[in-house]
Order: structure tokens, then C-alpha cells, then sequence
């Protein structure tokens, strides 16, 4: 069976990457979870996507400059504050903290490709063999070094290569980093393809995967999860596909 991921929780209807966004995944049928991490100015791991807090907050300016005592000030639920309120931005901790309530699998996307968070893998490393979540996390980056070097820290731990241009062989993508899964954007990765990087032991989870009919193809392509803002959506589609 095909996984669903919620994509920073349940985005779609959701404020992304908050303990509401990831709580309501529980109900609407995902598997799993899907975040993103960067380092506060104290080295604490917070979960936000973007390296500044404009976009998702009501504050200004980027995380690596605040402390989380500061961040924690801000309203994470900004842009739906009509239908939320008061939601902070939580740290990876806190996710882990409440995942011990639940089977939830969690891709950690560690957003380091653009800022170098000294000790970013370390801390990571640490928090997951704290929880002993070595086999619920899949970490992943568009940073493949990075990648290659939590392989080296964390043989046990499932790394996967993040990618948006196209790869005639993603399989050999995966094994140049020593990853165990990539996570194509869906447009750029085949039925074909899907089929003989699988054959080839390699996981595939194809981002950002909102519409229905694509949802169908790749529940029918039988690739291993789909990450998606709308896991009710995709819930329902393989509920239909698997009582046929």
C-alpha cells in the first residue's frame, strides 16, 4: 500500500508546519508527516520552512537570528488566523514528543542548502537516538552533501536525496549519496522511472502530489508514499482504489 505524508502536516487547510497542521493529519488519513528544520540563533532545532519568518508569521527576519525564546513570541498561524489562533512555531522536539502517541512515520527535511547551520546533522542525529525513532525518520535535503554526510554519521538512519531536475536514473542519484530513498518532484520522475528505481531498492516519494488524478496514477503506480497538502483528498482516493 501506498503511504500518504502530509506535506508540512495537512498545508492545505492547515497553517503548514504546526502542531495543528501535524495533529490533524491523525484524522484524516496520512501515515505519516513531513517538516522542515533549521537552527535557531541558540542552536535549537525549530520547524519552519522558509529561512526567514516572513512568509509564515507575523514577524520579520530570519530564524538563524533569533533565539527560540524570541521565536516562540511569533504567531505561526498568520495567514489563518481567521480559523487559528495563537499557533507557534515548535521545535523538532516537541513534534517527536508528540509522535510517541501515535505510528506516524516522519520525513525530517533539513533546510541547509542555502544556510550552512553548523552542527544542524549533529543535533538531529542526537534528538532521533534520543526518541529511538532510527526506524520512524527518513531525513532528507536538497543539500546531497549533507545527505551523504548523515550517512556517514547514521549508517542506521533512512537518508533520502531531495531533487526538481530531471534524473535519467534516480536510482543512481540515490547510491552516488548512499541515500535508501529519493523524493522527486512528481512532474519531473516517470511511471517508468518510478518502476525500475524501485526494482532497484531504492524508496521513491514523489512532493507536492494536491490532484486528484495524479494522486490515482501513482497510487496505481504503487510507488512508496506520496507527499501531499491534502492527505484527506489522497485518504480518500486510495480508499476507493483499494476496496475494488
Amino acid at each position: 500500500m501506498v503511504d500518504i505524508i502530509g506535506h508540512r502536516g495537512a498545508a492545505g487547510n492547515y497553517p503548514e508546519n504546526t502542531m495543528v497542521s501535524f495533529m490533524a493529519c491523525e484524522d484524516l488519513g496520512a501515515d505519516g508527516i513531513e517538516l522542515d528544520v533549521h537552527l535557531t540563533k541558540d542552536g535549537e532545532i525549530v520547524v519552519i520552512h522558509d529561512e526567514t519568518i516572513n512568509r509564515t508569521t507575523n514577524g520579520k527576519g530570519f530564524i538563524k537570528d533569533y533565539t527560540l525564546a524570541e521565536l516562540k513570541k511569533f504567531d505561526a498561524s498568520f495567514r489563518f488566523k481567521r480559523q487559528f489562533r495563537g499557533c507557534t512555531i515548535p521545535t523538532l522536539k516537541e513534534v517527536f514528543e508528540w509522535a510517541q502517541g501515535n505510528n506516524f512515520s516522519i520525513n525530517v527535511e533539513l533546510k541547509n542548502d542555502k544556510i550552512d547551520y553548523h552542527g544542524l546533522e549533529e543535533r538531529v542525529i542526537n534528538l532521533i537516538r534520543s526518541y529511538e525513532y532510527e526506524n520512524r525518520v527518513a531525513l532528507s535535503s536538497f543539500n546531497h552533501k549533507s545527505m551523504l554526510k548523515f550517512h556517514l554519521m547514521a549508517p542506521d538512519i533512512e537518508t533520502a536525496v531531495l531533487y526538481n531536475r530531471r534524473s535519467k536514473e534516480p536510482w543512481k542519484l540515490a547510491e552516488d549519496y548512499k541515500a535508501r530513498a529519493v523524493h522527486p518532484n512528481y512532474r519531473i520522475i516517470s511511471d517508468d522511472q518510478i518502476k525500475k528505481t524501485m526494482e532497484n531498492q531504492i524508496a521513491v516519494r514523489p512532493y507536492t502530489i494536491n490532484e486528484p488524478e495524479i494522486m490515482k496514477r501513482l497510487f496505481e503506480d504503487d510507488c512508496t508514499a506520496i507527499i501531499t497538502d491534502f492527505p484527506e483528498i489522497a485518504f480518500q482516493i486510495r480508499s476507493q482504489l483499494l476496496s475494488k
